[in-house]
This record gives C-alpha cells, sequence and structure tokens, in this order.
C-alpha cells in the first residue's frame, strides 16, 4: 500500500519548481552573473559553509532540472546556506513569501533604494501616497512591470 501524501501531480510540479528556486536563490545571492561562481565553487562554499555533503556535479544538476531525486537532508543543507526555510523548496505559500524578502533584500542593496525608503520614514500618509504614485509613474515611463509593487495594503493604487 502506497502512502503518498500528494498526488503524483503535485509532486511533479514542486519537483519542476525545484531548479526554479535554486536558481533564483544563486541569482539572488550572486546578482553578477559575470561574478557568479561556477557549481562546483558553490558546492565548495556550501559544504565549507554548513558542513553538509554536496557536490558541484549535483547541484548543477538539480538547479539545471537533471536531477530531481533531492533528499530532505540535501534541501536542508541547501536551505540553511541560502538562509531560506527548508518549506521554500516545497510549499508555494512559502515560497512566494521568501521570494518576497528575497526581492526586497536586493532591491536595498542599492544605496540609492535604501535612501529612499530611508528618508521615506516618518512622512505622513499621504506624502508617502504621493512618493508611491511618482514611483509608479516613473515605472510606467519606463514600462517597467508592477512585480517589485507588491505591497497595495496601503491603499496607494495610483
Amino acid at each position: 500500500m502506497s502512502s503518498r501524501s500528494a498526488p503524483p501531480e503535485a509532486s511533479r510540479r514542486l519537483l519542476n519548481q525545484l531548479d526554479e528556486r535554486l536558481q533564483a536563490l544563486i541569482a539572488t545571492l550572486h546578482p553578477d552573473e559575470r561574478k557568479r561562481p561556477g557549481y562546483a565553487k558553490l558546492a565548495e562554499d556550501i559544504r565549507t559553509t554548513t558542513g553538509g555533503s554536496i557536490s558541484g556535479t549535483y547541484l548543477w544538476e538539480l538547479a539545471t532540472g537533471k536531477k530531481r531525486n533531492v533528499t530532505l537532508q540535501q534541501l536542508g543543507v541547501l536551505a540553511e546556506y541560502f538562509g531560506v526555510p527548508p518549506e521554500y523548496f516545497l510549499n508555494d505559500e512559502v515560497a512566494k513569501r521568501v521570494s518576497d524578502q528575497l526581492a526586497l533584500a536586493a532591491a536595498l542593496r542599492d544605496t540609492r533604494i535604501r535612501n529612499i525608503a530611508l528618508r521615506a520614514e516618518g512622512l505622513s500618509p499621504a506624502s508617502l501616497d504621493a512618493l508611491l504614485a511618482m514611483v509608479n509613474a516613473a515605472r510606467q515611463v519606463q514600462n517597467l512591470t508592477d512585480t517589485h509593487d507588491r505591497d497595495r495594503r496601503s491603499g496607494a493604487n495610483a
């Protein structure tokens, strides 16, 4: 008797997303593709940092979708290294929440963005809404998508 907890389609979908999620973590940690370490160097760094065992070839196979037979222990090592919960690899809701947090952290690497955010502290809600409207207008002028404008709870829909 099989004791599968998820239908085969759901398991396949999660495994199909493993490579995308792993690639996203690597790109977040190393945003400049020209300076991004190879999989062998990355695996060595993972081993050094976490004490976990993973080879460069296996890491490449996971990141490219060539292999999908990952153990929970290996997911734990990857999660520890990238600073995400292990559920990031298995749960769409957790992955979305973590991806949003990673996008914010990546944006805050830019000194200008960080300065704008820090200078906006203490402004009135009306002033914050006006700033958000200006940013949204600038994004429209530059034909940028709303991917970074995920938090519309403030009520500013400019």
